[in-house]
C-alpha cells in the first residue's frame, strides 16, 4: 500500500500498487468533503431552477384580442416577429369583437387588443395608437346596376339601403358611416345593424343593402358580393388599444413592433 496526496484537498487516500488503476478508497475525511460536494452542486441545480422558474413569473403570457376579419397581413406579421424577439413569451388569442375587446382589457383578461376607430377607443378610457389606415369601399350584390361602375361616387350610394355594425360590438361605427356621408350632403339610411363582420358580407349578399368596409375585407369570402372603390376616398382607421396602468414588458415590445411594421406597410 502507498499514501498518494491530494492536493486540492489536503486529504490522503491509499491505493494497492499492483491495482491502482482499477480501484481507488476514500478516507473518512475524503468520503466526508464528497459528500459535501454533492450537496453544493444539488444547491446549484436549486438556485437555477428557482431562477429559471422566476424569469418565467417576469414574462407571463400576452394576451391579444383581435377582430378575425380585419388585419389580415399586420396580425400574422407582428406575432412573427414579437416570437423571434421574446421567443419565452407564450401569446394567447382571442377572437373578439371590437365592443367585448374594449371590455376584456378594462377587466385584465387581455393586455392589447386590436380595435377600431380612434374615437371609440378614446372615449373608452383607454390608451391607443393609431397603426393602419385602409381605404374603404363599398360593398354592393353583385347584380346589381351600380356594381357594373368600377369607381362609384359616394353621393350616388344615398338612395341605397346601408347595413351597419351595432354599437355593441363596433363602437363608433354608426356615427363614422353618419359623419361619412354627410360630408357629401346626405344621411345614410340603415336597414339593420349587425353584430360580426361576415353577416355584413352575407346581408349584402342577400340584396337587403349595401355596406361600407375597409378592403381588407375583400379576403372574407364574397359569393354574390362585389367592392368598388369611393370618390372622395374615404379612410378607414385602425388602432391598437391597452389598459392604462397595464405593466407587462411583453405588451410594450408587442406594441413598438406592431407600430414599426404598421408604419411600413403604410
Amino acid at each position: 500500500m502507498v499514501a498518494l496526496s491530494n492536493r486540492a484537498t489536503g486529504h490522503f487516500v491509499f491505493a494497492d500498487n499492483a491495482a491502482s488503476k482499477q480501484r481507488v478508497n476514500l478516507t473518512a475525511e475524503g468520503r466526508s468533503f464528497l459528500r459535501d460536494a454533492k450537496r453544493m452542486l444539488a444547491l446549484g441545480d436549486e438556485v437555477v431552477e428557482s431562477v429559471r422558474q422566476l424569469s418565467q413569473k417576469e414574462a407571463p403570457a400576452l394576451n391579444i384580442g383581435y377582430v378575425a376579419d380585419l388585419f389580415y397581413d399586420l396580425l400574422p406579421n407582428t406575432l412573427a416577429s414579437f416570437q423571434r424577439s421574446c421567443p419565452t413569451v407564450a401569446v394567447n388569442l382571442f377572437d373578439m369583437s371590437c365592443g367585448d375587446q374594449f371590455r376584456a382589457l378594462h377587466d385584465g383578461r387581455i393586455d392589447l387588443g386590436f380595435v377600431g376607430l380612434r374615437e371609440a377607443v378614446g372615449e373608452a378610457g383607454l390608451e391607443f395608437r393609431s397603426i393602419a389606415s385602409y381605404k374603404t369601399v363599398v360593398a354592393l350584390p353583385k347584380n346589381m346596376r351600380l356594381a357594373k361602375q368600377p369607381i362609384i361616387k359616394l353621393k350616388d350610394l344615398e338612395p341605397m339601403f346601408f347595413i351597419g355594425m351595432s354599437e355593441t360590438s363596433y363602437p363608433g361605427y354608426r356615427r363614422w358611416l353618419t359623419e361619412t356621408c354627410r360630408r357629401v350632403g346626405f344621411t345614410p339610411r340603415v336597414l339593420q345593424d349587425v353584430e360580426i363582420e361576415r353577416t355584413i358580407i352575407q346581408s349584402v349578399a342577400a340584396g337587403l343593402g349595401i355596406a361600407l368596409v375597409p378592403d381588407q375585407m375583400k379576403k372574407v369570402p364574397h359569393d354574390n358580393v362585389v367592392f368598388r372603390a369611393l370618390i372622395p376616398t374615404v379612410m378607414t382607421e385602425s388602432c391598437i388599444a391597452w389598459k392604462r396602468n397595464n405593466p407587462s414588458s411583453a405588451m410594450r415590445a408587442c406594441i413598438d413592433i406592431v407600430t414599426a411594421l404598421g408604419t411600413s406597410m403604410r
